[in-house]
């Protein structure tokens, strides 16, 4: 049990982008958010402590989470599905109303929050250093192709560490996630955006969409061998296989 002390503020995307390693390295949690079509990162520094908690009154965080984060957002989502073209304009509307704010509660109330929009997710995970270029590459993507995209870029980040199969194995990570409003065309998207993280050493998330096979993941991880050596073990009569790890596993 412990405090959280959240600080959310609109940065330039740029700004954010220069000076990343200062971000990750100065705080506990940093992950930021940008909207296509946009150059402005939400930023969000959070650093942990015991001090005791002095959260927001429960009415201000009701109204921020239940009138912007999903009733404005939900709003600008169901125009943008019918009028694909206004994506660019919606969300560069949303981007302007973000504005700085700070939370300081017990760490479940300030990880945990309400989503009732909703979306399908696919999320890669690679090397820490490879982030700005990815972040820039999935804009520029988006763009190029004058995609309807309503949610932002997820961008967060995480220490390496040694378990066979974590998308972190190895290696300090940015996970950066791409969503697609429910009810709207998404693979085209998705697909693409996976060629960008073949490109950079990508890991997918392994609970979310992807388009990756045994044979193209095999190679992304030293420890598949050891792995699937302790998989045989432990399985010898394949009993927790289904479609889903037949394709990823083998």
């Amino acid at each position: 049990l412990y405090t959280l002390h959240r600080h959310d503020a609109p940065l330039p995307l740029a700004h954010t982008l220069e000076h990343l390693e200062e971000h990750v390295e100065a705080n506990d949690h940093f992950e930021f958010f940008v909207f296509p079509y946009t150059r402005t990162a939400l930023t969000r520094r959070t650093r942990r402590s015991h001090d005791e908690p002095a959260p927001p009154a429960r009415l201000a965080r009701l109204l921020q989470e239940e009138l912007v984060e999903n009733g404005a957002l939900s709003l600008a989502c169901r125009t943008g599905r019918r009028f694909p073209g206004l994506a660019p304009g919606l969300n560069r509307l949303i981007t302007t109303a973000m504005s700085e704010a700070r939370v300081e509660d017990y760490a479940f109330n300030v990880y945990a929050s309400r989503r009732a929009v909703h979306f399908t997710e696919m999320e890669y995970a690679i090397p820490r250093h490879h982030a700005a270029e990815a972040v820039e590459r999935v804009l520029d993507l988006v763009a190029r192709r004058r995609l309807p995209i309503l949610f932002p870029l997820e961008v967060r980040f995480s220490a390496g560490d040694d378990a066979f199969l974590s998308t972190a194995h190895g290696r300090d990570t940015c996970y950066l996630a791409v969503h697609q409003y429910t009810g709207m065309e998404f693979e085209a998207y998705f697909r693409a955006v996976e060629e960008i993280m073949d490109s950079l050493e990508g890991r997918p998330h392994w609970g979310k969409r992807h388009y990756q096979r045994a044979a193209t993941l095999r190679g992304r991880y030293p420890g598949w061998e050891r792995f699937q050596a302790v998989r045989s073990r432990l399985d010898p009569e394949g009993r927790f296989v289904n479609d889903y790890t037949r394709r990823v596993l083998g």
